[in-house]
């Protein structure tokens, strides 16, 4: 146990030192030279090099026990800045997953959702256009405006951005396709998961939390940009960068997640007691809905 305890505060230090210290360090620094060049000499290297060599100087000069102080309070406050940031990463998984206010998420839906419709009545026009067997240039043609239905969104929207739909998808098809309501099923069926099914969904969310993470320090970064320009392209730099990666996070938690319900709700409805153990094949609809009832208790 005590070796497992070293390994796990290594663990710990590890996350602590990547996801507070350092990026809390890089705005402190960025920070420091936004305050000492301002906006009318932003790219003056010359004096940054200049107050540089100067503030060194000075510390050098100080007694070891301010220096120790000094570099005790400049971790401190890269610190407390990674905390401030990774509390608001809450806020940025909210904003990408769609979890807006009513009115607002509302008329954003509505309109993906005139999009999609509008898509996938073009692809149904071309598909009764050239009804089988096609030639190679026809069935490209579908495959292109079924390709523009599915980039939009796998399921009809009903969140008002890309990522939410992705989620949302996964609760569309397991309801239509299997009668599960994910809302109560996701907890009893990640119960019945295999520990390698687990471990690929945990590895996925953690890879989508690690990418919202990212995404947030463009916040004090975008807000640092009023004192120093730089600093501005810098936040949107890293903003894009995380949400690029949370696009593709999403991507892989979300087909992992219906892969999931595909390969193990069978697993689930057995286990419910509603159906064999030894039946095998899909699940039905009318089994699903069948452990959804049960699930609900009425609610």
């Amino acid at each position: 146990m005590g070796g497992f305890f070293q390994e796990l505060a290594k663990i710990l230090a590890q996350r602590w030192l990547g996801l507070l210290a350092l990026p809390g360090a890089f705005f402190t620094a960025a920070a420091w030279v936004a305050l000492t060049l301002g906006q009318s000499k932003a790219l003056d290297h010359t004096l940054l090099t200049r107050r540089a060599t100067a503030a060194a100087t000075a510390v050098k000069n100080l007694p070891p026990g301010a220096q120790l102080l000094l570099v005790l309070g400049v971790l401190v406050l890269a610190v407390g800045v990674g905390f401030a940031v990774q509390a608001l990463a809450g806020l940025t998984r909210r904003v990408w997953l769609g979890q807006w206010p009513r009115r607002l998420a509302a008329v954003r839906t509505a309109a993906r959702r005139r999009r999609w419709h509008r898509l996938v009545d073009l692809r149904r026009e071309l598909e009764r256009a050239a009804p089988p067997p096609r030639t190679r240039d026809e069935q490209d043609r579908v495959n292109a405006a079924a390709h523009r239905v599915n980039r939009l969104a796998l399921a009809e929207p009903g969140r008002p951005t890309w990522m939410g739909d992705r989620v949302h998808a996964v609760e569309s098809v397991s309801w239509h396709r299997y009668g599960l309501d994910l809302t109560f099923g996701w907890p009893r069926l990640w119960l019945v998961l295999p520990d390698t099914t687990r471990a690929e969904l945990s590895g996925a969310h953690s890879a989508f939390a690690a990418s919202v993470a990212t995404g947030t320090w463009a916040l004090p970064y975008l807000a640092l940009g009023v004192l120093w320009w730089p600093a501005a392209l810098i936040g949107l730099a890293v903003g894009l960068t995380g949400w690029a990666r949370a696009r593709a996070a999403i991507t892989d938690l979300s087909s992992l997640a219906e892969a999931a319900v595909d390969l193990h709700g069978r697993t689930l409805v057995a286990t419910l007691g509603i159906t064999d153990p030894d039946q095998v094949g899909p699940l039905a609809v009318g089994e699903g809905e069948q452990a959804t009832d049960l699930m609900r208790k009425g609610r």
